[in-house]
C-alpha cells in the first residue's frame, strides 16, 4: 500500500531506511492492539454519525479477521509499509473498498500508535505484575520454612550480626513490593486513552473520546490533546525505570548468591541444571545465570535512560524522535519477564547449607549481643560498647536459637511479621486481577467472537 501520507513522490531509499528503522519489526507485536483500537474508533465514527453504522460494523468484522491474524503472527509489514498502521489500512481497503478508506477518519497516526502501545503495554504490565507476585509468595513461603536457618549477618560485606535466611529471603519480596508499587503508579499513568487527540491538538469533529475509552477499558482519557504527545516519550521512560528498578532488585540478588555459594563460603549451592560450564576447565561450574542477571539491571536502566535522553530537550507537540523510544519501552518489558522466569527457578532451587551457615556465627558476630548484655545490667552503651571491643573475643558463644528467640521486634530475625507483605501482595494481587478482568472483558467486546484475548502475538514471528 501507498504510504499513509503519500502525496505523489517517492522517498529516497536512504531516507526510507533511516527513517523507518525497526519499526516495521517492531510493529508486529502491536498488530492486535491497533486492530482493538482501530474498531473501537470505527464504533465511534459510526455512532456519532461521522460514517454509517453499516460501514463501522464492516470495518470492525474485518478489523476482527486481521487481529486473528496479527494473534498469529501472520500479518507481513514491511519496510516500505513503515508501521502496522499502514498495513492495518491497506488490507481494510483491499477488503473494503471505499469504507476501508474511512477509518482514519479523526485521527492521527500519533495518537494511534500511543493507543497500541499503551493497550499492548498494559497487558505486558499485568503479565510482569502477576509473574513478580508469584516470586513474592515463593519468596515469602520459603522465608517461612528457613525463619529459624541461622547465618551472620554482613555490612560492607563483613561479618556484623546474627541474621537468618528466612530474614534474607522476606528482605527481597518486601524490595520487590515496593518496586511492584512504583509500576502500579505508572500502570495508573498508561491506563489513560489517547484516541481523539490526533496530532495533539485534536479534530474539529465531534468524536467521543469517552466512548472509545471506555470500550478499550480504559480507566478515563488523557485529557489535554497536547499533553498526549508530551507523555508518549515521558511515559516509556517512567515505565522503563520502574522496570529497571526491579532489575536492579534482582541484580542485587544475583550478587548476594555470587558471593554466599563461593566455595570458600558456601552458604548456597546452585543445582548442576542451572549453571554452565568451561570449554577449558573441567571442573567448573559457573553462575553466568547470576552474572546476565547482573548484567541485565545495567542494560534494562540504559532502556530507561535512552528514552529520558530521547524527550530531554524536545520541543512541544510530537516529534519523530519519539519514534526512537519504542524500541526501548519495549525490550524492557521483554527483558522483566525472562528475568522472573529466571528468578523464580532460581528461588525455587536455591539449595541453603545450614550448616555453613551455622558454622560461620563466629565471636564477631555476637560481639553487638555482649555489648547489649552489659546495658542490660545497667552499663550505658558507650561503655559498654568500647568493653565489649576490648572483650568479645574472650566471651563464649552465645546459643543461636536463643540469642534469636531476643530479637522479638516487629520486622526483625526473631519476628519476620509475614504477615504485613504477604497482606500487601494480596492487595495487589486483587487490584492486578480486576485490572486483568477489565483488560479482558474489553477485548471480548470489540472482538464479539471471543477468539481474542490477548493483543499479544503467540507466534515467534511477533516477537521483538
Amino acid at each position: 500500500m501507498a504510504k499513509l501520507w503519500d502525496k505523489g513522490y517517492r522517498l529516497d531509499e536512504v531516507v526510507e531506511r533511516f527513517t523507518v528503522g525497526r519499526d516495521y519489526l517492531l510493529d508486529r507485536q502491536l498488530v492486535v492492539a491497533d486492530a482493538a483500537a482501530s474498531v473501537a474508533h470505527a464504533r465511534m465514527l459510526g455512532k456519532t454519525g461521522l460514517i454509517g453504522g453499516a460501514e463501522a460494523e464492516a470495518i470492525s468484522r474485518e478489523l476482527e479477521r486481521i487481529g486473528r491474524e496479527g494473534l498469529a503472527g501472520k500479518v507481513a509489514i514491511s519496510r516500505s509499509d513503515e508501521d502496522c498502521h499502514t498495513v492495518i489500512e491497506g488490507l481494510l481497503i483491499a477488503a473494503l473498498g471505499e469504507t476501508g478508506k474511512k477509518v482514519h477518519t479523526g485521527r492521527s497516526r500519533n495518537d494511534q500508535v500511543a493507543a497500541a502501545t499503551r493497550l499492548y503495554t498494559r497487558e505486558v504490565l499485568l503479565d510482569v505484575t502477576e509473574g513478580a507476585l508469584d516470586l513474592v509468595d515463593l519468596l515469602l513461603g520459603r522465608a517461612e520454612e528457613e525463619k529459624g536457618t541461622v547465618m551472620p549477618g554482613r555490612t560492607h560485606l563483613q561479618i556484623a550480626m546474627l541474621s537468618t535466611f528466612g530474614l534474607w529471603l522476606a528482605s527481597w519480596a518486601e524490595q520487590l513490593l515496593d518496586d511492584l508499587s512504583l509500576l502500579r503508579a505508572v500502570s495508573e499513568l498508561n491506563n489513560r486513552s489517547p484516541l481523539g487527540s490526533a496530532a495533539g491538538y485534536g479534530t474539529p469533529l465531534p468524536l467521543d473520546r469517552e466512548y472509545v475509552s471506555e470500550a478499550l477499558g480504559f480507566k478515563t482519557i488523557q485529557n489535554n490533546v497536547l499533553a498526549v504527545q508530551h507523555t508518549r516519550g515521558t511515559l516509556d521512560g517512567r515505565i522503563a525505570e520502574s522496570l529497571a528498578g526491579m532489575a536492579a532488585t534482582f541484580g542485587r540478588i544475583a550478587a548476594d548468591l555470587m558471593i554466599f555459594s563461593l566455595p570458600e563460603v558456601g552458604y548456597f549451592t546452585l543445582p548442576d541444571e542451572l549453571c554452565s560450564g568451561s570449554s577449558i576447565m573441567p571442573q567448573k561450574k559457573n553462575p553466568d545465570v547470576l552474572e546476565l542477571l547482573r548484567a541485565r539491571a545495567a542494560v534494562v536502566d540504559g532502556y530507561a535512560t535512552q528514552c529520558r535522553g530521547v524527550v530531554r530537550s524536545l520541543p512541544s507537540g510530537y516529534n519523530r524522535d519519539l519514534q526512537d523510544t519504542k524500541e526501548p519501552l519495549l525490550r524492557a518489558l521483554s527483558t522483566l519477564e525472562e528475568e522472573i522466569a529466571v528468578m523464580i527457578v532460581l528461588v525455587e532451587r536455591l539449595k541453603p547449607q545450614r550448616s555453613r551457615m551455622a558454622e560461620g556465627l563466629n565471636a564477631e558476630v555476637f560481639a553487638t549481643d555482649y555489648a547489649y548484655a552489659l546495658v542490660e545490667e545497667g552499663v550505658p552503651f558507650r561503655d559498654a560498647y568500647r568493653k565489649a571491643a576490648a572483650e568479645y573475643r574472650s566471651q563464649s558463644l552465645p546459643d543461636p536459637a536463643a540469642a534469636l528467640e531476643k530479637r522479638r521486634s516487629t520486622g526483625t530475625p526473631g519476628n519476620l511479621n509475614l504477615g504485613e507483605p504477604a497482606g500487601r501482595a494480596a492487595d495487589l494481587r486483587a487490584y492486578t486481577s480486576r485490572e486483568r478482568q477489565r483488560h479482558v472483558s474489553a477485548l471480548q467486546t470489540i472482538f464479539p467472537s471471543g477468539e481474542i484475548t490477548s493483543v499479544r502475538p503467540i507466534s515467534p514471528d511477533g516477537a521483538a
